[in-house]
Parts: C-alpha cells; structure tokens; sequence
C-alpha cells in the first residue's frame, strides 16, 4: 500500500515553557577549584563536604572523556555555568514562588498532581530546591524526605555514612564532575518497616541557557520499609547545549521494596549523562522503571549490586530517538550474594535518523550460585534512516546459574497498519497506537496518572515522517 507523509499533530506548549533568565546568584562560566570552593561557601557546607568536592574535582580533571558511547566530543565545559541559584529560599507554599516559576510548575501540572494523588513533592529550578513538602502524617512516620543540601546540615550522620559509597566520585568522569559541583536532589529516608503508599516525586527542571544541572539524590529504605519515587525531568529549549549529570544512591536493606521511576523529556538540547546505582541486601527488590524520551544525548545505564541473599532487581529501560538524538541506554546487574535474580527488558523506537543503543551488563561472581537472570532487548525501527544497536555483556563466574538473553529488531509493516487503517483508524493514528503498544510493558507499571502523561509524551514525539 502507498504510504504518505505521517504528520501528527502536537502542543508541545506544556513543556516549552520558557520564562525570563533570572536568578539571585550566578557563578562565572567554566570550573575551576575556585569555583567548587564558592559553591560550598555558598550553601555553608561542613569542611568535610568540601574535601568531598576538591578531590572529586581532581577526578575529573584527572579522567579522558567517554569514547565508548554515544558522541561527548562537542560538549564544552569553558562555556557551562555550573552553579545557578533562583530564589533566596525555598518557598513554603506554590503561590510564594515568584510568578515565572509558578507559571513553569503550573503548566507542567506539578502542584495539580501534589493535591491529587502524592504524598510528597519537591521542586528544583535550576540549581537549587525551590520548593518542597511532604505529608504530616509521613513526617511523624520518621519519613524523611528533603532536599540533599539540607540533609546535609540536619542529617549529617546519615548523609556522612552513605553519600558517595554507593557511587564513588572516582567511579568515571561525570560521578567525578557531579560530586565536585552537585546541587540540589532529594534525601529520602524510609524507616523500618514503614510503607509509603503514594509516591513521593521530586522535579527537575532547566531554564537556563548553556547550564549544567547536578543534582544529588540519596535513598535509604531501612528493613521491610517500601516506597515509590518519581522523578520528573524537562527543560526550556535553546540553541546552545546545556549539561545534565546526576547521581542515584539507593540503598535497599533487608526486605525492603523500593521502586525507582523517571519520566525524563528533556529538550534536545540537552546532554543527559547520568549514573544511577543501587545496592539491594537479603530479601530486598529494587525496581528501575526508567524513561528516555528527551535530550540530545542519553547515557543512563541504572545498576543494582545484588548484595544479600535472594535479592531481586528488575529493571525496564525504555528510550526513543527522533531527528539528531541517540539515546545510549541499558542496565547493569551484578550478583554478589547466591540465590539471587535480575530481570532486564529494554525497548526502544527510533525515527527520523535517530539512533537508539542498547548497552548493559550482566556479572554474576563465584559463589552467587543459584543466580537467575534474564535479558530482552526490543527495538523497533521507523524508517529507514533511524539506527539501532544491541552492546550486552555477561561476565558469568559461577557454573550455577541461569542466565538468558533475547533481542529482537523489528519495524512496523504494512500488514499491521492495513489491519489497523480497516478498522477505521487513520495512518497516524495506526502507527501511535503501535509504538503506545510497543511500550505497553512500561506503561502498565505506571500509576494510572502517570501512564497517561506517558503515552502522551509519546504522541508528542510522534510528530515527522514514517518511512
């Protein structure tokens, strides 16, 4: 059959919402240990966080670029500021943001949802929290939910023993750049036994030209505790690239239930460069729901170390490429302690020339016997200009194990859209109904709200030409 241009129409207002640069301090453009030294003095951190900062720095410094993945090369970190403080302080309720952040949130439906389905929220614009609250009834829980900076001075025992274990500031060049310059995040800390049983959200947002964001989050869920948190990610859109480099700390104790989601549509001028790692001890499940739709450039691979006996991680990364994006995506799983489980599935749509990796690893060490892993990997093609590529690796060290792996590549074909088209539907509606289909796995995962948002970034992205 003929096929025509697929042209479907969208609004992407609710996202490119772009409010006038204004902010109470900037740091000069470029890093420098002067730098670092008056972020630090900025935000009157402890001696022993600054320490943390210089050697991170030296890291950095210290480490090549990434030549393994998608294209870093044009990055220019002369022309990033890395430290942007918006307001004065954090705002008690929505309506004291000033009025441009308000409008940002407002149209993004942040305080919408707050109100109707989650039992926290924090707001980060730039380089700082702008606002945060968490239900009263969780508080007196000992839940603990805030921004990383203020853990820091009303938490230090806590933040001391884990900030950086998890993901050490040598671990590679953007954990090194993150725990030189970080700002923002959220500190959760769930306690024994505790359930939170709406999620907690925490947003992320750009507005800033030619910045770098760096957020640090750290996550602790004591024994038998369960929680979900979600992050959500967007940006203005400019013709200078900005940076977003962030790390994830979760630490999963025994028998606790944590779920991890990330929403991300950055626009594509982004370079979205993050480390996400996870420990997970005896009996605890760790979930990794995470979405790639925006950016110039992703490179996110979320990792559980399956610490303790009969620990669980499921994983499912899902990603899509338009026009002069690669999403270099995937997840790690590596099994230290026996009886232990990993489940990876990753899917991806590419269109209009973009391109769509899929990188992970699976490592299973001697004496992890009784391990079960399993790995697919779909991607789906729309046109003949689009790219997708499958990088696993399995470094298998015990003979007791049970490891598999599929990958499957396929575009969308005139008998699915005849089928389809018969039933009434028109070429564009067809072919949204396949990619949202393609997903399903993903979406199904999400509370119902959020699901919706979902396939309707998806329709958002659909908009160009199909093969």
């Amino acid at each position: 059959m003929d096929k025509q241009p697929l042209v479907i129409e969208r609004d992407y207002s609710r996202y490119e919402v772009k409010e006038p640069d204004e902010f109470v301090y900037k740091t000069k453009k470029g890093l420098s240990k002067e730098i670092v030294e008056e972020i630090s003095k900025i935000k009157k951190e402890p001696k022993w966080m600054l320490e943390f900062r210089l050697k991170a720095l030296e890291h950095f410094f210290s480490r090549s670029m990434p030549t393994w993945g998608a294209d870093l090369s044009k990055i220019n970190f002369d022309e990033i500021t890395y430290y942007i403080k918006p307001t004065e302080r954090k705002a008690p309720t929505w309506e004291d943001l000033p009025e441009g952040m308000k409008r940002t949130f407002e149209k993004l439906g942040i305080p919408e949802a707050e109100r109707r389905f989650l039992a926290g929220v924090e707001a980060m614009y730039d380089s700082e929290t702008v606002y945060h609250k968490i239900r009263d009834d969780l508080a007196k829980q000992g839940v603990i939910f805030c921004d990383t900076d203020t853990a820091v001075k009303e938490y230090p025992e806590i933040v001391r023993e884990y900030f950086g274990k998890i993901v050490p500031p040598n671990d590679n060049k953007f954990a090194a750049l993150n725990s030189a310059c970080w700002s923002g995040g959220s500190f959760v800390f769930i306690p024994k036994n505790v359930e939170v049983k709406m999620p907690l959200q925490a947003y992320f947002r750009i507005n800033s030209q030619q910045m770098g964001q760096f957020e640090r989050t750290l996550i602790i869920a004591e024994e038998g505790s369960k929680a979900h948190y979600i992050e959500g990610c967007s940006s203005a859109v400019y013709s200078a690239d900005s940076l977003h480099a962030a790390v994830v700390e979760v630490i999963a104790k025994d028998h606790a239930h944590f779920r991890y989601t990330t929403l991300q549509n950055w626009s594509n001028d982004i370079y979205n460069l993050v480390t996400k790692r996870a420990h997970a001890y005896e009996n605890a499940i760790v979930e990794w729901l995470d979405a790639n739709i925006g950016a110039k450039v992703g490179m996110k691979y979320p990792s559980v170390f399956l610490l303790g006996k009969n620990a669980r991680a499921d994983i499912l990364s899902i990603a899509f490429a338009g026009n002069g994006q690669h999403q270099d995506t995937g997840a790690k799983a590596v099994h230290i302690a026996p009886n232990t489980t990993s489940t990876i599935t990753a899917k991806s749509v590419s269109k209009d020339g973009g391109k769509t990796s899929y990188r992970g690893l699976v490592k299973i060490f001697p004496g992890a016997v009784n391990s079960k892993s399993f790995v697919r990997c779909d991607a789906l093609i729309l046109d003949e200009q689009s790219v997708s590529d499958t990088i696993p690796c399995m470094e298998i060290n015990e003979s007791k194990v049970d490891v598999g792996h599929e990958a499957t590549v396929g575009k969308v074909n005139d008998s699915q859209l005849f089928y389809l088209m018969s039933r009434g539907l028109t070429e564009q509606q067809a072919i949204t109904l396949i990619v949202n289909g393609f997903f399903d796995a993903f979406t199904k995962e999400l509370p119902l709200e959020y699901a919706v948002e979902f396939n309707r970034l998806i329709q958002l992205e659909m908009t160009g030409t199909v093969g």
